[in-house]
């Protein structure tokens, strides 16, 4: 019944199913009487067995059947016949049991149909369930699609973050959090995913902090390790802008024949590469491309960091953590090696590396917000600008070759363009410069001051020979001597000077060309250049020269000869100075009428060079004649004199007379000076010698001979050994020791005495005292050969006179002290 309810395929009336089993089974008893008649006809054991096979379902049927036909040919026959009557006998039981069972068939179809109704209501409340069972299913996918669909854009978003931290891509994965935690997750925080992933951020975020962290450190050691070659390229491009600027202010002054001075101001970074390759290119077309500070700098580092930081809102830390190591990077950059003073490239790697990075810190100001600000910057820069200025103020003092000193100061000039350019304030360096330029000068003049001494221990202090007009000429070239009556002597012929003077004013010449190259790129007016190179070549002449000068002729091996030749050398060095003042002028183009022109001292210094190798002639003409007279060797207790004049005295007289023919060429009162000090001075010797204490007694012998000697002195005065004295103003240096002897001579006692004090006296030169010591030597009787016995044997009247004289004598010498 269960069949017919609930199967819609096999769902046919009752009445129809109730037909088709009745007649079924009147068919099935039909046949089962008609075979029970046949079964029981026939009863073979074989086919019953066979039968009893067939039902039994265990063996295979075509095995069976197979066993019916092989054993006779009409077998099957009789089979088939006992088949039927098999047939007819279940046919038969079944009607048999069809109709033991037909009433309660009958009640079955009669409740069935009754139940009918409510099959049909049942079967439309299934239907239904199914059909709210299937909205449910419906409504529960279609929630599920929906939620999917809002945790599928999550689920892509985060594995978008997973690449892009991957790919080191941490500022587009701190984006990519900002819209999870602001678009994404709201929608699915409800989930146990979503909380996994919110607290996984934070852990991101800090990744990528630690990693940026490190990517900064890496940047600041890679700028640190680069910043010799950044400072290195920067130096270069200011050097070659500024030939440039050379060059092209050289171009202007031959177009338009007049200084032009060209700021150097600063240019944008694109067009003053720019204008460098294109200078480059026309001084050299095998130049190499200049680098800039992105060519050997990756910045990306910092530009990351920066935004990174920005992203995570912490700014503030990024800065000051860079700054700080800044700082720290700029201490160790502002601190020199100790020998940097020793060699140019110490101090070129010192400015490279400061260079170098302040060009970062401007890069970073100009490419970045906020990182560095201009205070910022220009606070570093005060603070390096101090200690540089203070290390180059050590360093450059112990430098003590000036051509180092010139490298350092072209390699300051370069630094400070190169960080003018970058906006940085270098007054302060052009104010150190002007000291160092002191130093340089200084430098300078100890140089030339070796030089200066060569020069006057290779010269020979003679006149120049020359021979022929080409040599004329190349002295002509060297020194600016003009003399028109040497021109007019034949060949050969000798300039007055030595060969030390034109070497010396070509050195002066180089110094200046020296001292000007320091002066050069200062930013300074050809006014203040000039008055540096007047300034810095009267020290030369002042100090330098001078003094080696002095040192020259105070030397002991420095004779008469030379001494006249140092003289008649400054002399013509004396009248080049003003050669010396133009050419400054032709270099600086500022005319010496200018009121605040300085004027070369030269006249001074070759003046007193002057005045004190006069003074060292007459030191060692005087010393001379002290070595001629220490050869006297006179006979104090002779008799009679030789009748001549000492030796010792004709032979300096004969050297004064060759000495004094040299000093034809010195000017006219140095000669008559030397001449009139040299005569003084033998007669002070002469007189020394007679009075002198060791001498006891003096024969009237020996006053004739001494007398002699002095008659000679004064026959050397008068016969005028140098020109342009006056009457016998030479012979005056002899007076004192003239009277002397003549009174001994003549032994006019009397006259002296009675005329002592007079302004006409005839021995007015004669002092008392002198008088009474050559007196006293004289009258001794107590020695051997005493020169007075003769006088006691023939006059004894003239004794007491002598003594009478002895006497008066001592009465002046005691009332001239008392009076003192």
């Amino acid at each position: 019944m269960y069949l017919f309810m609930g199967s819609d395929k096999y769902n046919l009336e009752l009445s129809d199913f109730c037909i088709i089993c009745t007649i079924s089974l009147q068919g099935r008893a039909e046949k089962s009487g008609a075979g029970g008649t046949m079964l029981e006809e026939e009863t073979d054991p074989t086919y019953e067995n066979v039968l009893a096979e067939i039902q039994s379902f265990e063996l295979p049927i075509e095995a069976t059947l197979r066993s019916v036909y092989d054993d006779q040919p009409n077998a099957h026959k009789k089979f088939m016949e006992k088949l039927e009557a098999c047939i007819r006998n279940h046919d038969k039981e079944i009607e048999k049991m069809c109709n033991f069972h037909h009433q309660g068939f009958v009640d079955a179809i009669t409740e069935l149909l009754k139940v009918r109704t409510d099959a049909e209501k049942l079967k439309v409340i299934v239907h239904t369930e199914d059909i709210i069972r299937c909205r449910i299913q419906q409504r529960n996918i279609t929630t599920v699609v929906e939620k999917l669909q809002l945790c599928l854009p999550v689920l892509e978003m985060y594995s978008k973050l997973k690449e892009q931290m991957s790919a080191k891509r941490y500022y587009s994965a701190l984006k990519t959090m900002e819209q999870l935690e602001n678009v994404y997750f709201p929608w699915v925080s409800q989930y146990r995913f979503c909380q996994l992933m919110i607290e996984n951020l934070p852990k991101l975020r800090e990744d990528i902090k630690e990693i940026s962290m490190s990517d900064l450190k890496d940047f600041l050691e890679s700028i640190r390790k680069h910043s010799d070659k950044i400072g290195e390229t920067a130096m270069k491009q200011a050097q070659h802008q500024k030939t440039f600027n050379v060059s092209l202010q050289k171009k202007n002054k031959m177009k338009f024949g007049k200084n032009m001075y060209i700021k150097h101001d600063r240019i944008p970074e694109e067009k003053s590469e720019i204008v460098l390759k294109h200078s480059l290119k026309e001084e050299d077309e095998n130049e190499e491309e200049v680098l800039t500070v992105q060519d050997l700098v990756d910045f990306s580092p910092v530009y990351r960091c920066l935004h990174i930081y920005s992203v995570l809102g912490d700014e503030e830390t990024f800065e000051n953590y860079y700054r700080k190591q800044r700082k720290k990077q700029a201490r160790l950059v502002l601190q020199p090696q100790s020998n940097m003073h020793e060699t140019v490239d110490g101090y070129r790697r010192y400015f490279t590396q400061i260079v170098g990075f302040f060009v970062v810190e401007d890069h970073i100001l100009h490419v970045t917000q906020g990182l560095v600000t201009r205070a910022y910057t220009d606070e570093l820069w005060n603070m390096a600008l101090s200690k540089i200025i203070a290390v180059l103020r050590a360093h450059s003092s112990y430098c003590t070759d000036p051509d180092l000193v010139l490298e350092l100061k072209n390699l300051i000039v370069i630094f400070a363009d190169t960080l003018q350019g970058y906006g940085f304030p270098v007054n302060r360096l052009f104010d150190l410069l002007f000291e160092i330029r002191d130093q340089y000068n200084e430098t300078l003049l100890k140089k030339w001051a070796g030089v200066f001494r060569d020069i006057f221990e290779e010269d020979n202090y003679s006149p120049i020979p020359i021979v022929n007009e080409e040599e004329y000429k190349i002295v002509i070239s060297k020194f600016p001597f003009q003399d028109p009556d040497l021109e007019k002597q034949s060949f050969p012929k000798k300039f007055p000077m030595s060969q030390s003077v034109p070497h010396i004013y070509i050195q002066v010449k180089e110094f200046i060309y020296a001292s000007l190259k320091f002066s050069e790129s200062l930013h300074r007016s050809s006014t203040e250049i000039d008055d540096m190179l007047r300034k810095s070549t009267n020290l030369l002449l002042t100090r330098t020269l001078s003094s080696c000068l002095l040192n020259l002729i105070r030397k002991p091996h420095i004779g008469l000869t030379e001494l006249v030749q140092i003289i008649i050398n400054t002399t013509h060095l004396e009248q080049a100075c003003k050669y010396l003042e133009d050419f400054i002028t032709n270099i600086t183009n500022i005319s010496q009428e200018t009121v605040h022109t300085t004027r070369l001292y030269g006249l001074s210094t070759f003046k007193d060079a002057r005045h004190a190798a006069e003074g060292e002639i007459y030191t060692k003409l005087n010393q001379k004649i002290d070595e001629f007279v220490q050869l006297a060797d006179y006979d104090w207790t002779m008799s009679e004199p030789d009748g001549r004049a000492s030796g010792y005295l004709m032979d300096l007289i004969n050297f004064l007379r060759s000495i004094f023919q040299v000093f034809t060429h010195l000017p006219g009162k140095v000669a008559q000076t030397a001449c009139m000090s040299a005569c003084q001075h033998l007669s002070t010797s002469l007189m020394q010698m007679l009075l002198d204490s060791e001498l006891k007694q003096i024969s009237m012998g020996a006053v004739q001979q001494f007398n002699l000697d002095v008659i000679q002195c004064e026959l050397f005065a008068s016969s005028e050994p140098v020109p342009g004295f006056q009457g016998d103003t030479l012979q005056l240096a002899f007076i004192d020791l003239r009277q002397l002897l003549d009174l001994f001579m003549v032994w006019d006692w009397s006259t002296y005495l009675a005329d002592y004090g007079q302004p006409a006296s005839k021995y007015l030169r004669v002092n008392p005292n002198t008088a009474l010591t050559l007196l006293e030597k004289m009258k001794d009787t107590s020695k051997k050969n005493n020169i007075f016995a003769q006088f006691r044997k023939n006059d004894r009247d003239k004794q007491k006179l002598i003594e009478t004289v002895v006497k008066q004598l001592r009465s002046l010498v005691n009332g001239m002290s008392q009076h003192t």
